[in-house]
């Protein structure tokens, strides 16, 4: 290829000295830096070009979030009939979030869990879970773990058996549930139902006929 380059190549002039080559080189360079910063149709009408262009290629990625409770069974069935089997076909497709259920208190900026205060720490297990490690095949895989057994949660056993399944430190999770006595957990958590309370528009309430579609499906 080097060759074939080199018979097209025409020859270069008489009296164009490496040293002028250089300077003729850096003039140019100069030249078009100065245009660059000072051509003012350049910042107005490029960019539009190029975000056109790129918005043809860019792939966008559909919004798809779950609401759950983490000591819910509906939650466990959830997470493993439905959830998994859809981000194992779409995960490069969607932007993934996963947030929690339950009800803010506004005299103690706390929040209160349908499954009492152990649900409370799962969710905020969880939710450390999702902020160290954002990747869902992560985090999810994590809580789907947790989810399972969930009557056990918060054990401590379930907690670093689940971490190690799916590479996760335990430690930074504790110390992610613990800072600030608790508070930033709790921050999160209520930031989380937050979330829910304001994207979730429409409530199911389970009757034996949807459930058994549920179950058959």
């Amino acid at each position: 290829m080097d060759e074939k380059h080199a018979t097209t190549m025409p020859p270069m002039r008489r009296g164009l000295t490496p040293l002028r080559f250089a300077v003729a080189t850096g003039y140019l360079a100069l030249a078009a830096v100065v245009y660059l910063c000072f051509a003012p149709s350049a910042s107005l009408v490029q960019p539009s070009l190029f975000n056109r262009d790129q918005g043809a290629v860019t792939h966008k990625l559909v919004p798809l979030e779950a609401h759950i409770m983490s000591k819910c069974p509906d939650a466990r069935d959830c997470l493993r009939d439905l959830v998994l089997p859809t981000m194992q076909k779409v995960h490069d497709k969607v932007n993934f979030t996963l947030s929690y259920i339950g009800t803010t208190t506004e005299h103690d900026d706390g929040v209160e869990c349908k499954h009492g205060p152990e649900e409370c720490l799962g969710n905020i297990i969880e939710l450390c879970a999702q902020r160290l490690y954002p990747n869902p095949k992560t985090y999810l895989g994590f809580t789907n773990c947790l989810t399972q057994d969930y009557t056990l949660i918060p054990q401590r056993s379930l907690i670093e058996d689940c971490a190690l399944e799916h590479a996760i430190d335990f430690n930074k999770l504790n110390e992610c549930a613990t800072k600030d006595n608790g508070a930033f957990g709790v921050g999160m958590l209520r930031e989380s139902v937050q979330r829910s309370a304001a994207v979730c528009t429409a409530y199911i309430h389970p009757t034996p006929e949807l459930y058994q579609l549920h179950k058959s499906i």
